[in-house]
C-alpha cells in the first residue's frame, strides 16, 4: 500500500558539491531523510525509471536504503539495482549507473567524514553519466525541500539486502548485486594486472589501509585475490558502521598506522589508503591522454606537464561535477582534486583504488622505486611544494566576516610584495564550462606570485557543524637545487604571508591549523 505523509518543508537544507550531509541524528529524525529523497525524486522523476543504490555502510546506511527503495517503489520507479548489504563505493556506484544505463543513482556517504550514531551521513544523487548531478540540479533539489508538504512511501516488509538476485517490492523490481565483481573486472580492463602480479611474485610489499571502511572488500578482492599481493596486505578490511572508531580520511593525520609502518625498520615497498566512500586515495593509459583537469586548489604541477606533453589542461572549480562536462567531450583523461582524489574517464567519479592499482602498474612497468619516480619528475619539471592547512569549526560568523575582509582587500593585492613575493594577480575564482557555457562564481580566492606561489582560501561544505578554512600553499622550485626541503619549510613564507593576509589569528583566535596535509 503506497502512503502520502503530510510534512513540512526542511528549509535551508541545500547540497553542497557531494550532496547533503548532516550529522546522522539529524537524517534519523522525523521526515529528515524521507523530505529530501521525495525532493530528488520530484526533480529528477521516478515513474518506469531505474536507480542504482547503495553507500560506504557507515551507521544509518542499511535503514536509509530501506526507506529509499520503499519510496522509489511508492514514486513508480520500475527497478533499483542495489549492492549487496546496501553496499557500495562511490566509484562502483558510478560504474553500475554507466554500466547499466541506468536514469542515475542514489549513494549514502558522508564521504571521508566520521561514521557512527553521533558522526556524519550524506544522500548525493549521481546522474545517467554516472557523475555528481550539477548545480542547476541540486539547486531544483534545494528549492523542492523548501516548498514540499508531503511525501509517498510504501508500506512493506524490508527487502533482503543480504541475498544476490532479484526481488520485487511492490510492482518495483530490486536487483541485489556483488558490489565488487564489476568493479574489479573494470579494473582488470583498465590495467596490467599480469605485470602487476609479476611485481608481486618477485617480492613486492605493499600496504592497504581501508580504514575500516567500503574500499575493504574491493582491496580484498582486487589486490589480494585477483594479483596475488600477499594475505594481510589490506588492513581494516571490514567495513564498521563507526569505521572502528577511525577518521576515514586519507591523509597523513588520520592514516597515522600507515605512517608508522611505513617510516619503521622493516617498511614494505609502498603504502596507500582509501576514505570513507572509496573516492579518494593517499599515494598508463596505452591509447594516451586527451587532457588532463584539475580543481583551481590542486597544484599546478599537472599544467607543467600537460605543457610539455603538448596536451589540453583544464582549471575547474571544486567538486568532482565540474570534471563530468570535460570527460564527456572527450576533452580530458585524467582529472585531479585537492583533496586526496583523482580518477579518469573509466567512470564519473574520483576512484580511490583506481589510483592506487595505477601506481602499482607504473612500479611495475618502470620497475623504479616511488621515490627516484618522484626525483626524476622534480628534476625534469621542477618541484611544487604544496600544502594544505585546514583550520577546522570555526564559529561561522567567524569565518565569514574573514573572507568578506579578505574579498574585500583583492582588488589593491597586485603589485604588494608579501614576504619577498611579489603578487602579479588576485581574485575570487569564476569558472566558465568550456563544453556548455555555465558560469560559476565564487569557488575560492586565490592570490598569485611572481615567482609560481600561490594561496588560496576556500570555506569548505564538507563538515557538519561550523565551517572549515581550507587555506592551500603551494611554492615553486625549478631546480636543480632546492627539491629536497621539508615542504613546511619550503612554504614557511608563503604561510606566513597568508595568515598576515587574511588576519586568520585576529577573525578565529587559531595559529595552528587543526589538520596539516
Amino acid at each position: 500500500m503506497i502512503t502520502t505523509v503530510q510534512t513540512r518543508p526542511i528549509a535551508g537544507q541545500k547540497p553542497g558539491t557531494s550532496g547533503l550531509r548532516k550529522k546522522t541524528a539529524v537524517f534519523m529524525g522525523a521526515h529528515f531523510l524521507e523530505n529530501f529523497v521525495q525532493a530528488i525524486f520530484d526533480v529528477v522523476g521516478a515513474k518506469g525509471k531505474t536507480f542504482v543504490l547503495g553507500g560506504d555502510g557507515r551507521y544509518f546506511n542499511d535503514r536509509a536504503a530501506q526507506v529509499i527503495l520503499r519510496m522509489a517503489a511508492a514514486n513508480g520507479a520500475a527497478r533499483v539495482i542495489v549492492g549487496q548489504g546496501a553496499l557500495l563505493s562511490t566509484p562502483a556506484a558510478s560504474h553500475l549507473i554507466r554500466l547499466n544505463k541506468t536514469d542515475g543513482g542514489i549513494i549514502l556517504s558522508a564521504s571521508h567524514n566520521p561514521g557512527g550514531p553521533e558522526g556524519d551521513f550524506g544522500v548525493k544523487f549521481n546522474m545517467p553519466n554516472g557523475g555528481p548531478a550539477p548545480e542547476a540540479v541540486t539547486e531544483a533539489m534545494f528549492r523542492r525541500t523548501e516548498e514540499i508538504t508531503e511525501y509517498r512511501i510504501l508500506t512493506a516488509q524490508d527487502v533482503d539486502l543480504s541475498r544476490i538476485g532479484r526481488q520485487h517490492l511492490g510492482e518495483m523490481v530490486v536487483d541485489v548485486v556483488d558490489p565488487v565483481a564489476d568493479y574489479a573486472t573494470l579494473m582488470e580492463s583498465l590495467f596490467d594486472f599480469a605485470a602487476i602480479r609479476t611485481l608481486f611474485a618477485d617480492g613486492f610489499r605493499m600496504r592497504m589501509d581501508s580504514m575500516c571502511a567500503i574500499t575493504g572488500p574491493y582491496a580484498v578482492e582486487i589486490l589480494e585475490n585477483r594479483l596475488g599481493a600477499a594475505k594481510g596486505t589490506v588492513t581494516h578490511a571490514t567495513p564498521l558502521p563507526d569505521f572502528g572508531g577511525m577518521h576515514p580520511d586519507p591523509n597523513p593525520t588520520w592514516a597515522h598506522e600507515l605512517m608508522e609502518e611505513m617510516m619503521g625498520p622493516d617498511a614494505p615497498d609502498f603504502g596507500a589508503a582509501s576514505d570513507g566512500d572509496g573516492d579518494r586515495n593517499m599515494v598508463v593509459y596505452a591509447r594516451g591522454l586527451a587532457g588532463v583537469a584539475r580543481s583551481m586548489p590542486t597544484s599546478t604541477a599537472a599544467d607543467r606537464v600537460a605543457a610539455r606533453m603538448g596536451i589540453g589542461s583544464f582549471e575547474t572549480p571544486t567538486g568532482w561535477k565540474f570534471f563530468g562536462n570535460l570527460l564527456d567531450a572527450g576533452r580530458a583523461t585524467l582529472c585531479g582534486e585537492e583533496s586526496f582524489g583523482t580518477g579518469s574517464d573509466h567512470v564519473r567519479e574520483k576512484d580511490g583504488l583506481w589510483a592506487i592499482l595505477l601506481w602499482l602498474n607504473i612500479l611495475a612497468a618502470r620497475r623504479q622505486s616511488v621515490a627516484d619516480i618522484l626525483h626524476d619528475h622534480w628534476q625534469n619539471y621542477g618541484r611544487n611544494y604544496y600544502s594544505r592547512h585546514d583550520f577546522e569549526a570555526l564559529p561561522t560568523a567567524q569565518a565569514d566576516a574573514m573572507m568578506a575582509a579578505l574579498r574585500a582587500s583583492l582588488p589593491s593585492l597586485p603589485g604588494q610584495v608579501l614576504e619577498g613575493m611579489t603578487v602579479t594577480a588576485a581574485d575570487d575564482f569564476a569558472y566558465t564550462d568550456p563544453v556548455d557555457g555555465s558560469v560559476s562564481r565564487g569557488q575560492g580566492m586565490r592570490v598569485l606570485f611572481e615567482d609560481g606561489s600561490r594561496m588560496v582560501f576556500r570555506l569548505s561544505g564538507t563538515g557538519t557543524e561550523g565551517a572549515t578554512l581550507r587555506l592551500y600553499l603551494e611554492r615553486f622550485a625549478p631546480g636543480p637545487e632546492g627539491l629536497d626541503l621539508d615542504p613546511q619549510v619550503a612554504l614557511a613564507p608563503v604561510i606566513r604571508a597568508a595568515h598576515a593576509l587574511a588576519r586568520i589569528n585576529g577573525f578565529t583566535g587559531r595559529t595552528t591549523p587543526d589538520v596539516v596535509t
